[in-house]
């Protein structure tokens, strides 16, 4: 667990140097998508979860 701190640090703060915003945003936007698809396939999250049904509780 010590590894992902300074790649969390990293991975954004590099493109946006580097690349400028338009890096930074993809690097964030796939991040997320990869936590996301992380979290789904560990069982962490369902898609339904996403979605709202249509009857009110």
């Amino acid at each position: 667990m010590s590894d992902t701190g300074p790649a969390g640090r990293h991975g954004p703060g590099l493109p946006a140097y580097f690349g400028g915003f338009w890096a930074f945003l993809l690097v964030a936007a796939l991040g997320a998508a990869g936590l996301v698809a992380g979290r789904l396939l560990e069982g962490d999250l369902e898609a339904s979860d996403f979605v709202r049904s249509r009857e009110r509780r």
